[in-house]
């Protein structure tokens, strides 16, 4: 009897883990996580905190590219505070936001109502819808040149048939930052369909038929169950749409050149002049960091509204 006693001290329970084994083997499981992530890890560093940290630096200096760049302390941020062209700049950029992302993002929240149904070619159409944002920025600004041609553009030809002269769009400092502005809200409104579509269709039917079972309206459904369910869906579009808005010469850059009178000069098509027209990239380093900062705080912002009313479980 003594003996299977001691046989039996010395067996392992089934699901029992030997002292010490845990841990390490805990240990090698994180170094395979670390091989896979390691990747996208160096790409993070390379190519987002590296040249944060570059660009933060030389906008102590004063670089004009073909010289040494000599250390200035901060003569940069001394002369952005008096900058008068770049504080209109950021001005312009902030129009520019808010002109853009409201408009698509509740285009693209009612694309989304309207197309979360089961009906025959509902799929087609929202294809379509995305085509416009799959092609690059400098082709659309191209295109889009034609249209508010004030001449021969489309829009204008379409005004005169009913008696209506149109403006010379992207030529009036009054109509150029809305006609860019419309432009960006045409292209990015089916991307973010697709987001709220995906939001859309997470939430559970259930909780719709429930409420409609004890009266609720379609009103009261959409604003008491979607739109808070669709708060994750929000946060993300919202984040993207405004980093994207705050960063944007791609458009600028086709359409108008930062003119006329620089009504279209956004921050980010300031910094492009700086650097690559006046070749003084310790200046333009230092706009950058401005631009840095608003998108950093614009972010930042957002996680703590969105974080106190989002919801992930459904269930």
């Amino acid at each position: 009897m003594a003996t299977l006693l001691a046989r039996d001290r010395g067996k392992a329970e089934p699901g029992a883990v030997r002292p010490g084994a845990g841990p390490r083997r805990r240990r090698s499981g994180e170094w395979y996580a670390y091989l896979f992530i390691g990747p996208s890890l160096f790409g993070v560093f390379a190519f987002l905190l590296l040249p944060v940290v570059i660009v933060f630096g030389l906008s102590f200096f004063d670089w004009e590219l073909l010289s040494e760049p000599a250390f200035v302390g901060l003569d940069n941020y001394r002369r952005l505070a008096g900058d008068g062209e770049a504080w209109h700049s950021l001005l312009v950029t902030l129009l520019y936001v808010l002109l853009c992302v409201p408009l698509q993002t509740v285009l693209a929240l009612g694309l989304a109502l309207l197309l979360n149904q089961r009906a025959k070619g509902v799929k087609i159409y929202r294809a379509l819808f995305v085509v416009p944002w799959m092609a690059t920025p400098i082709v659309i600004g191209l295109v889009w040149n034609w249209v508010f041609d004030p001449r021969d553009g489309a829009i204008n030809s379409a005004l005169a048939l009913v008696g209506i002269t149109g403006p010379d769009w992207l030529s009036d400092p009054a109509w150029a930052l809305p006609a860019i502005a419309l432009v960006t809200v045409w292209q990015n409104t089916g991307y973010n369909m697709l987001f709220f579509l995906a939001g859309l269709q997470g939430i559970p039917r259930e909780l719709h038929q429930a409420a409609a079972t004890d009266g609720a309206t379609p009103r009261q459904r959409f604003l008491r169950i979607t739109l808070p369910l669709l708060n994750p869906t929000m946060f993300f579009v919202m984040v993207t749409n405004l980093i994207g808005a705050f960063q944007v010469f791609d458009t600028v850059f086709v359409m108008t050149d930062g003119g006329p009178s620089q009504s279209t000069e956004v921050l980010n098509f300031r910094i492009y002049g700086t650097a690559f027209r006046e070749f003084d990239f310790g200046y333009a380093s230092t706009l950058s960091m401005l631009l840095f900062v608003i998108i950093l705080a614009v972010t930042l912002a957002q996680v703590r509204f969105f974080g106190r009313r989002t919801t992930y479980d459904v269930s």
